[in-house]
């Protein structure tokens, strides 16, 4: 989770917009968007003829200027074994002071790559006068990285999470259909590293969705191209992710949508929590619906809760006391555990 301003705002992204970085327009688009989260690429998106100080100075002039509202900012830079890494990084620490929150590493192998960063960081703060630390996402898109997750995951403070590049990782083990079926066909990949990213309290960000609606879509298609978005981040979520890359603005509000409990679930969900206080705990039939509840089905209630919280669907402050209840009882904070530490 990132950790945002002087309040230290805690924000568990539902949605990261990914946009090549050397394009104004596209900042100015991002600025405005639907999302939690924007990234500023200067990797994989970015063509070779911008490559270097004409795509950073883009970059540099947009985070000081526009206003991306409450968004967490953050950039790609090219992968630490390219010619163009170090410059990347040190023209956005000392070219944008404070202005951005996060950067995200691509082509991760291991541990050793974010502790190398991590001191990068380090130095450059030092030097520019940061006031405030910034965070690492990972992207977890090799199978040798796959298998050394954890590690990666932590392997320093600054880390914040872990996001699936289903591209790259698929062309290593040479699977070639990555839209139909990628929650069946990559499910342990996928779960591994949400696995991973909640052991070291961190949050999971699933892959990027590669269809969408054009100007010249049918009606009919749009709906099919919509609800398979719908479909695939539902399935994510119910892995363990927190949220999704997307790639343009028009994906923003169904994958939002999967990634946040519904008005209706929200209630539900927190007149049970507190039917079971009012019981006291233990196990019985929630006289609502038959639901059987015991402490350990209220923990997944509450988890559920605090995704409505940072949608704003909730009293986080409600949400912290329910949570602390039955840390008294058994021991640890499920928030924490989870990655959503609202009252930290």
């Amino acid at each position: 989770m990132f950790i945002i301003g002087k309040d230290r705002r805690l924000v568990v992204p539902r949605t990261e917009l990914t946009y090549p970085g050397h394009n104004e327009r596209m900042h100015e688009n991002a600025a405005t968007a639907p999302v939690d989260h924007v990234m500023a690429d200067l990797e994989d998106a970015c063509p070779y003829e911008f490559k270097g100080e004409k795509s950073r100075n883009t970059i540099v002039t947009a985070f000081n200027d526009l206003d991306y509202g409450e968004k967490v900012i953050t950039f790609r830079p090219n992968n630490i074994h390219s010619t163009f890494f170090l410059g990347d990084v040190e023209s956005l620490m000392r070219g944008a002071v404070d202005k951005f929150h996060g950067i995200i590493l691509p082509k991760v192998t291991g541990p050793e790559d974010i502790v190398y960063v991590s001191r990068l960081l380090d130095s450059l703060e030092l030097e520019a006068g940061w006031n405030h630390r910034v965070q690492i996402e990972a992207l977890i898109e090799t199978p040798e990285a796959m298998v050394r997750v954890h590690e990666i995951a932590t392997a320093s403070p600054r880390m914040a999470g872990l996001i699936f590049g289903i591209a790259d990782f698929a062309a290593v083990m040479g699977i070639v259909e990555v839209i139909e079926n990628q929650n069946i066909n990559f499910h342990a990949a996928k779960q591994t590293m949400a696995v991973a990213a909640k052991a070291a309290g961190l949050h999971a960000i699933d892959n990027v969705f590669f269809n969408l609606v054009r100007r010249d879509t049918s009606e009919e298609d749009k709906q099919v191209i919509e609800e398979s978005l719908y479909k695939k981040n539902v399935g994510a979520a119910n892995l363990g992710m927190d949220g999704t890359w997307v790639i343009h603005p028009q994906q923003a509000e169904m994958a939002n949508k999967a990634y946040t409990p519904s008005d209706e679930l929200t209630e539900y969900s927190k007149g049970l929590i507190e039917y079971y206080h009012q019981q006291g705990g233990g196990a019985f039939v929630y006289p609502e619906t038959g639901e059987f509840v015991d402490e350990a089905t209220a923990k997944g209630y509450l988890v559920l809760l605090a995704k409505a919280g940072q949608a704003g669907k909730l009293d986080t402050e409600w949400l912290v006391d329910q949570a602390k209840r039955h840390a008294e009882v058994t021991g640890y904070d499920v928030l924490h555990q989870a990655g959503r530490s609202l009252g930290a």
